[in-house]
């Protein structure tokens, strides 16, 4: 069973830890803290290991004469305590089990001498399915642009040997020459939601697979369909495809239509259109002896950037209702254009309630007639937000005036707690009231980032936040999250074959809402780094130390998170109450 977030406290220390996907939370408070308190020490003790090992930080109260900083976790938190009250730990190399965590506070005297005060040990089991019986959630590790990945892969003239040069050239490329094993990092849980049913549609002669495709040209997949589309049951294809042949995809040169090509060859009933704009979904329904098996959605095309590079998610669903609803728009979606927008099934957001209470509603476009069909909830949902709104949403600076971006804007005006991630911050309000910042852009990754984060890798070109999700009141039983193909955008719903989920599970909507906060720290500290820099050095790495006690006319490190109404005390409060 998946776990629910557990706390403890001792003396003035509160520490609670949130379930996230191959991620814990950790969201830590305390009450009335003393100048002297210089930050939190935080060791975890991993499944089966012998004992806590410290986690590491990345900044320091000094660093060597020249030294600059490195953006490298160089320094223990026993050493070089978090002088934050939340923390993501990622482990290095994920195992299921469960996670302990001891979390101490650090006092600093007169001398610069540490010493420990109040401590509190919590644990919680990780990386198991996120909803039993319902849905799994995964997403990709989006860490190709990291110090963790050139940690991992140091070799920089093997990094041209990953992605193809074009998409065009992806069937063709040969992924035994990238180093070993950087997909399977790269691609995280969500790749393993993946690779594991099309493995096991392989080796089973019963199961039949329905896959709908925007980008595909990722060759190991195209594979794995060509062995189901050997196969027929029942003397029909087991393998039936819908390939987007919008613009560029349908090229004769294009991957999509040699992937069709391919496949049809091999047996597969292949269709091709693309609605009234685009054929947008990501799906794959596998049934065994013609049962619902599991239903794959989300916003990861099948291919390279999709699979290893962007930030993207999966939903994989077990219950029956929710596979029949996406058997059923499958089979529509297939028979042309234009019968899915005619069907009732296209015109009502559509429930599905399952094994434990879960509720799923789902709502297929396009919808030539309105957006506010599918928009209008999620709209709704932000507007009326009373804890937390997290978000993720590609291409959120082209919907100007539409239901979700006048939602998010509205937001910045109201108390609520909000945190959001785009690929571009032209037209967006960036700034809450109390001047805190409730957006973060990739932008200075790729474009600005200081010395010596030039030599992590871009990715190559392309967008590199590709989520379009949505999380509200994540903390609360009222928790919701929307996520999907679609891009929450007026022309996408009115024009592309999409698909939009609405789940009302806290345990899904924590692991969404952890995701936000990760690429948000991520990036997030990027910009710190930027601003760190020397004006006249604007791209040179500045240095950012931890705070040590205050001087005469001096605030503490964490004055700003007990500022009263401002977005730090919302947070801090948020992650640890």
């Amino acid at each position: 069973m998946a776990a629910r977030p557990e706390s403890d406290n001792s003396g003035s220390l509160r520490l609670k830890l949130w379930r996230g996907e191959r991620m814990c939370l950790l969201g830590m408070d305390v009450a009335n803290p003393d100048p002297g308190f210089v930050g939190f020490a935080v060791e975890v003790q991993s499944p089966n290991a012998a004992g806590f090992v410290p986690l590491r930080n990345r900044l320091a109260f000094a660093y060597p004469a020249g030294k600059t900083l490195s953006g490298n976790r160089e320094y223990p938190t026993t050493q070089a305590p978090l002088q934050t009250f939340r923390w993501i730990h990622f482990p290095y190399d994920p195992q299921p089990g469960r996670y302990c965590y001891r979390v101490t506070m650090m006092h600093m005297d007169a001398s610069g001498q540490l010493s420990p005060g109040d401590s509190v040990t919590c644990s919680i089991i990780l990386c198991d399915q996120t909803a039993p019986g319902f849905a799994d959630i995964g997403f990709t590790r989006n860490f190709a642009s990291s110090q963790a990945f050139a940690d991992k892969f140091p070799d920089t003239a093997a990094r041209k040997l990953i992605l193809p040069p074009s998409g065009d050239q992806g069937l063709a490329w040969p992924k035994d020459q990238a180093p070993a094993g950087v997909y399977d990092w790269l691609g995280g849980k969500a790749n393993d939601l993946m690779w594991t049913l099309l493995k096991e549609a392989g080796e089973d002669e019963t199961m039949s697979l329905d896959v709908m495709a925007y980008d595909l040209n990722e060759p190991d997949f195209l594979k794995a369909l060509l062995v189901v589309a050997l196969r027929r049951i029942d003397g029909k294809p087991a393998l039936r495809v819908l390939i987007d042949d919008s613009d560029k995809h349908g090229a004769a040169e294009s991957c999509e239509s040699q992937a069709a090509a391919q496949l049809a060859a091999a047996g597969a009933l292949v269709q091709r259109h693309h609605f009234d704009g685009l054929q947008h979904n990501k799906v794959i329904i596998a049934r065994k002896a013609g049962v619902g098996y599991r239903a794959i959605g989300g916003s990861t095309n099948f291919s390279f950037r999709g699979l290893y590079i962007q930030a993207n998610n999966m939903l994989a669903f077990d219950a029956p209702e929710v596979i029949t609803l996406f058997g059923r728009m499958f089979d529509l979606a297939l028979a042309g254009p234009h019968a899915l927008e005619q069907d009732v099934l296209s015109k009502a957001w559509q429930t599905a309630t399952t094994v434990g209470g879960s509720t799923a509603r789902i709502c297929f476009s396009p919808h030539p007639a309105s957006a506010d069909l599918s928009l209008s909830p999620l709209a709704g949902a932000i507007q009326q937000a009373s804890s937390s709104v997290l978000y993720a949403i590609a291409f959120l600076n082209q919907d100007v005036h539409g239901p979700t971006r006048t939602a998010l804007d509205d937001l910045m005006g109201k108390p609520v707690f909000s945190y959001g991630i785009a690929n571009r911050k032209s037209g967006l309000r960036l700034q809450k009231p109390d001047g805190s910042t409730g957006l973060v852009d990739f932008e200075y990754l790729s474009a600005h980032a200081p010395e010596p984060f030039s030599a992590e890798w871009s990715g190559g070109a392309g967008i590199t936040i590709h989520h379009k999700f949505v999380v509200v009141d994540f903390n609360l039983p009222t928790a919701k999250v929307f996520a999907g193909s679609s891009n929450l955008s007026v022309s996408g719903e009115e024009g592309n074959g999409d698909h939009l989920i609405q789940i009302s599970d806290q345990r899904v909507a924590t692991a969404y809402a952890i995701e936000a906060l990760r690429m948000f720290d991520h990036l997030n500290f990027r910009t710190k780094m930027k601003e760190s820099a020397p004006p006249t050095q604007p791209n040179a790495a500045g240095a950012i130390t931890l705070r040590k006690p205050p001087g005469r006319g001096e605030t503490p490190w964490f004055a700003p998170f007990y500022a009263p109404g401002s977005q730090k005390e919302r947070d801090r409060i948020l992650f640890s109450s």
